[in-house]
């Protein structure tokens, strides 16, 4: 059940962003239902991978290039859906942050409405 919520929530979340920024598009409901799944498997296969490959990046800049990893995955996805369409990797890289600060968010309340025991 929490899974199926947060699926729902992620897709109101990509749709909040195209409300809060004009830089990230998605067409309907679908297809935010469809960029959150992508989303969460490219955030779940490919993005370890990468922040593991760039290490040495990341220790230099102090965390701040995995701000640069967010949005490439942000991208990723948006270049593997037509109903996700993202303006270039700066538009690419505040649509990953107002994501991910909603996406704080909805991991909060589900927290609170399903507490681990």
């Amino acid at each position: 059940m929490k899974l199926l919520l947060k699926w729902l929530l992620s897709a109101l979340a990509l749709l909040a962003v195209t409300y809060l920024y004009s830089g990230v598009t998605v067409t309907s409901f679908g297809a935010a239902l469809l960029a959150a799944a992508v989303l969460g498997a490219l955030n779940t296969v490919v993005r370890p991978l990468l922040v593991l490959l760039t290490l040495p990046a990341t220790i230099v800049t102090l965390g701040l290039f995995l701000f640069v990893i967010n949005a490439l995955m942000f991208w990723a996805a948006a270049s593997l859906l037509s109903g996700l369409d993202v303006r270039g990797f700066g538009a690419a890289l505040l649509g990953s942050l107002i994501y991910s600060a909603l996406q704080l968010a909805i991991e909060f309340v589900l927290e609170r409405l399903f507490p681990q025991k």
